[in-house]
């Protein structure tokens, strides 16, 4: 008897086309050839669970992987309920670890922000946890999101939200959040940012918010 149910088939063929970029549709179809029934149902069975927390997850593609479609998602959710709060114009602040693909997660989240008309403010260079609360607080930003999966194995990364307080999110924001970021049905749902959307709303840090802290 076959994994995989017809919902679940349903989100592999929709992974297998456009919009989902070539890299991305190539990995599920040779997947799919390879029979890997085990691994496309682990991968499609459920969305990545976006908790208090965040998001923690192995980096590939799929529903129940971190990659640049869950992030957005989850960057929309986010951008959703802070424009629901009227918070947009405080921005968000950036950071990211020195695992793999943290930088590209971190700026898919920032392009996805930018898209929604909410100020950026990126810091380019890997950061510890405790950085990214204090620039929080330091430029009074609505939220944080930094890219780390901690102490997880490499194959993993992760997605972590902090709010206006520096603090990871609590009650009732991170009800609110998750609400949000399932809402989103599909990817049409999500603003991806311009080239001139980021250029207008998203700004490359300097040095200062290091010194302060």
């Amino acid at each position: 008897m076959s994994l995989l149910s017809p919902s679940i088939l349903t989100k592999i063929q929709e992974w297998s086309q456009e919009p989902y970029d070539s890299e991305t549709c190539s990995e599920i179809k040779n997947l799919l050839s390879q029979q890997k029934e085990s691994e496309l149902y682990d991968r499609f069975y459920r969305d990545l669970e976006f908790g208090t927390g965040g998001m923690r997850g192995v980096m590939a593609a799929g529903t129940n992987r971190m990659n640049r479609y869950t992030v957005s998602k989850a960057t929309q959710g986010l951008a959703n309920y802070l424009k629901e709060l009227g918070m947009q114009k405080k921005g968000v602040a950036i950071a990211y670890d020195s695992r793999n693909q943290s930088r590209f997660f971190a700026e898919t989240a920032a392009g996805v922000l930018a898209g929604n008309g909410i100020a950026v403010y990126f810091f380019e260079e890997p950061h510890p946890t405790p950085f990214l609360s204090f620039a929080v607080r330091h430029l009074k930003a609505a939220a944080g999101i930094l890219i780390t999966a901690s102490h997880n194995p490499p194959e993993y990364n992760g997605y972590k939200v902090f709010f206006e307080d520096g603090g990871q999110i609590l009650p009732p924001h991170d009800a609110n959040i998750i609400a949000h970021v399932e809402k989103i049905a599909s990817l049409s749902e999500v603003f991806w940012g311009s080239p001139e959307e980021k250029q207008k709303h998203l700004q490359i840090m300097d040095d200062s918010t290091e010194q302060a802290y």
